[in-house]
């Protein structure tokens, strides 16, 4: 197990002790995953990340004395003679959209939605949570409530009976109850379509809210997820330590033409292709583009 998906699979583990609400596991998260060095670390235990939680007021206060503990560890996904980034040159860069275009002329999110609410009922749902785990759970949701005046009428235990099998379901509800909330009483039940508004509600943060301005509303946003993180560094598209420096460089670096898109377009890429563990470099369309040294090989039958 990598160690960012070490410390994900031990901060969720703990998700009943630390009561993190969504939005501040997802920015602990993040922090923690955008870690970058050539400096190693071994990943913390169980029991060091809930010494450093308990009695400490939250993550906030405790955070940089949980980084220290931590170390800084190398960023799972690079390798150590990559530690000084190298980045794509810009025919690089247009050749490698434009094969994914022509594979994909038309990528779209994998979450199932009907409506702008619903994409981001769905969203705020998906934090730490697979598409299709989401998915499986607002199939049996949305057809019984998708309008935030029909969520709130269904109350808290209503709406965990629905989402119970999505992970910190608890938390998420409380989040959906009060985003539906004061969409109904700021909003007359609409989605905003600015970022200060989206990000105003509870448990939407800035990649939530670049997910549904880009999904939503056609604007030309980048929703810096895990796998974006890693396929920006590793390919050398547009590296960065933090993930708002990667969304930052990846405004900057992607031709006009292809923003609308990128986003799904990386994040399918990451996430059935150049993988974190194992990536199938063999079957790569746009290897020819990446910087990445270790491609992994054809491997043998």
């Amino acid at each position: 197990m990598g160690w960012i998906d070490h410390t994900k699979h031990t901060l969720q583990a703990l998700q009943a002790d630390l009561m993190l609400e969504t939005a501040e596991q997802e920015n602990l998260l993040s922090t923690i995953g955008s870690l970058n060095s050539a400096n190693s670390a071994a990943p913390l235990t169980l029991d060091q990340i809930k010494a450093h939680f308990k009695g400490k007021g939250g993550w906030k206060k405790s955070l940089p004395t949980l980084l220290k503990t931590m170390g800084t560890p190398p960023c799972p996904t690079m390798a150590a003679s990559q530690t000084v980034p190298r980045f794509m040159h810009a025919p690089q860069i247009e050749d490698f959209f434009a094969t994914l275009r022509a594979a994909n002329p038309a990528p779209v999110t994998e979450l199932e939605y009907t409506s702008v609410f619903e994409l981001l009922a769905a969203v705020l749902l998906s934090a730490q949570a697979t598409d299709v785990g989401v998915n499986k759970a607002t199939r049996k949701l949305f057809p019984q409530a998708n309008t935030p005046q029909a969520i709130l009428n269904l109350g808290l235990n209503g709406l965990e009976s629905y989402i119970r099998t999505i992970g910190l379901y608890h938390s998420k509800a409380k989040h959906l109850l009060q985003t539906c909330s004061m969409l109904v009483e700021l909003h007359d039940g609409k989605v905003p379509r600015t970022r200060e508004a989206l990000e105003a509600l509870p448990g939407v943060g800035r990649k939530t809210a670049n997910v549904v301005l880009n999904v939503a509303f056609g604007e030309p946003t980048m929703a810096v997820d895990t796998h974006i993180f890693r396929v920006s560094n590793r390919t050398g598209l547009a590296p960065g330590k933090t993930p708002m420096d990667v969304e930052r460089q990846l405004l900057k670096r992607i031709p006009t033409t292809y923003m609308i898109d990128a986003h799904h377009w990386l994040i399918l890429h990451g996430r059935y292709v150049c993988q974190a563990r194992k990536p199938q470099c063999w079957q790569c369309g746009v290897s020819n583009c990446c910087d990445f040294d270790e491609k992994t090989p054809t491997p043998a039958h």
